[in-house]
C-alpha cells in the first residue's frame, strides 16, 4: 500500500492498515516531509510523539511527485500496489499528472482511496478542508457541550479520525469487490460525511418532525437515568441505567425498588418525561458515597457504571494493558520507549501488532524500497536523491 497523504486522516488510515500487517509505503517529498513529524502538543527530547504513533509499521519513502521523473517512479511502485491512500485537496493529483486514469492504467486492479474536505465532487469539492471545519459542517459541533454555549471541540482531531476510520472500511470494502471482478475503483471519503455519519436520527428527525438536536451537556435528552454524577470524594462516574431491566436493578442497589413501578418511572419513555426527577435521585445517592463504594454496589447489582478516565487513569489501570490496548514503540529519534495505543480491534488468527515506530528520518527506507520493489541499485538511488527527485 501506497500513502502519499499528510497530516492526518491520510495517515491515520495508513496506520490502522499497517496495524493490520500491510505493507505501508508513505511517500514524503525530499524537502518538505510529512508536518506530523513536528507536530503535537508536547516534546519529548526535543522531538513530538505524535509521529511515533501515525507513522509506526510504516517504511518511508522520499519522491518528488512534481517532477516527471518523480511520477514516473510512483507510477512503476504503483503497478505493484494494492491501495494509495492520499489525502491531498480534490485536483492536485491531476495537476502532478497521476489522474486516477493514468495510475488505473498501469494497474486494473488498484484502489485509490481520496480523503478531502468535501470530497472529490459537489460546489464545495476545491475548498480546502480541515477536521474542525469538518466537525461543525457534519454536525457534530451543534449537539456538542451545553446549550447556550459555543460548541466546543475534542480534544483531539476528531473528524481527520473519523474520515480516516471511514476510508479503511472503504478501502477493506473495495478489496473484497475486487476479488469478486478484479477490477479497482476509487473510494471517495469526505471528512464532512464521515462525521455527518454519526449522527444518528438526527436528519430522519428534522425531515420528518422539523426536530433540530441541541446540545445536550452531559446526557442525552429523553435516555435516562444515564448521566454524570460526581461522588462524595469529586470522582464523576457514569451511570447508565435507562434500559428497564437495568433500571430496576438500579432501584434495588439504591434501596428504593418501588421507583421500579413508579408511573413516573416505570418505562424508557416515562423516565425520558421525568429525567431530571429520575437523574435528581440518582445523583443524591451516589453523591452520598465515595467513587469506590458507589461502583462497587452498582457492579455487583449488575448496572452499568464506570468513572471519567484521564490518559493516567488509563495507563494505570491493567485492564488495559491485559487487552494489549496499550503498547510500547521503540522510538529511535528519542532512544526511548514510548507507550502508545495498541492495535484495535483484535483479531484471534491474525493479530496486529506494533513492528517498529515511526521511522526517525524522511528516506529511511529508500534504499529497500526502491530496490526490493523497482530494482535500483545504489548508483541509480544516489543520482536520484542528487538530482532532487528523491
Amino acid at each position: 500500500m501506497i500513502e502519499l497523504g499528510t497530516v492526518v486522516a491520510g495517515p491515520f488510515a495508513g496506520r490502522i492498515l499497517a496495524d493490520y500487517g500491510a505493507d505501508v509505503i508513505k511517500v514524503e517529498a525530499p524537502n518538505r516531509p510529512d508536518p506530523m513529524r513536528d507536530w503535537g502538543q508536547a516534546s519529548y527530547r526535543g522531538h513530538r510523539l505524535w509521529w511515533t504513533v501515525h507513522a509506526r509499521n510504516k517504511r518511508c519513502i522520499t519522491l518528488d511527485l512534481r517532477s516527471e521523473r518523480g511520477q514516473e517512479l510512483l507510477l512503476e511502485l504503483v503497478a505493484v500496489a494494492d491501495v494509495v491512500i492520499e489525502n491531498f485537496r480534490p485536483g492536485t493529483l491531476e495537476r502532478w499528472n497521476l489522474s486516477w486514469e493514468r495510475l488505473r492504467a498501469v494497474n486494473r486492479g488498484l484502489v485509490l482511496a481520496r480523503v478531502s474536505g468535501y470530497g472529490q465532487t459537489g460546489p464545495y469539492a476545491e475548498r480546502p478542508g480541515y477536521a474542525s471545519v469538518a466537525e461543525a459542517m457534519g454536525g457534530l459541533r451543534a449537539i456538542n457541550g451545553h446549550p447556550g454555549e459555543a460548541p466546543p471541540r475534542m480534544a483531539i482531531s476528531l473528524g481527520d479520525s473519523l474520515g480516516g476510520m471511514v476510508a479503511v472500511q472503504g478501502v477493506l470494502a473495495a478489496l473484497l469487490q475486487r476479488t469478486r471482478s478484479g477490477q479497482g475503483q476509487v473510494v471517495d471519503i469526505a471528512l464532512t460525511e464521515a462525521c455527518l455519519a454519526l449522527t444518528e436520527s438526527m436528519v430522519p428527525e428534522y425531515d420528518r418532525l422539523g426536530r433540530v438536536r441541541q446540545p445536550g451537556g452531559t446526557r442525552l435528552s429523553g435516555i435516562a437515568p444515564s448521566n454524570l454524577f460526581c461522588s462524595a470524594d469529586g470522582q464523576w462516574l457514569v451511570v447508565a441505567a435507562n434500559q428497564d431491566t437495568v433500571f430496576q436493578r438500579l432501584c434495588a442497589a439504591m434501596g428504593r425498588a418501588e421507583l421500579a413501578s413508579d408511573p413516573r418511572f416505570a418505562d424508557h419513555q416515562a423516565r425520558g418525561e421525568n429525567q431530571e426527577e429520575i437523574e435528581g435521585i440518582v445523583g443524591e445517592w451516589v453523591g452520598k458515597r465515595s467513587a469506590a463504594e458507589a461502583t462497587a454496589e452498582l457492579q455487583a447489582a449488575g448496572v452499568v457504571v464506570g468513572p471519567v478516565y484521564t490518559v493516567a487513569d488509563i495507563v494505570a489501570d491493567p485492564h488495559f494493558r491485559a487487552r494489549g490496548a496499550l503498547v510500547s514503540h521503540h522510538d529511535e529519534r528519542v532512544d526511548d520507549d514510548v507507550l502508545g495505543p495498541g492495535v484495535v480491534p483484535i483479531f484471534s488468527g491474525t493479530p496486529g501488532r506494533v513492528r517498529w515506530a515511526g521511522p526517525p528520518r524522511p528516506g529511511t527506507h529508500n534504499d529497500e524500497v526502491y530496490g526490493e520493489l523497482l530494482g535500483l541499485d545504489a548508483d541509480a538511488i544516489a543520482t536520484l536523491v542528487k538530482d532532487g527527485v528523491m
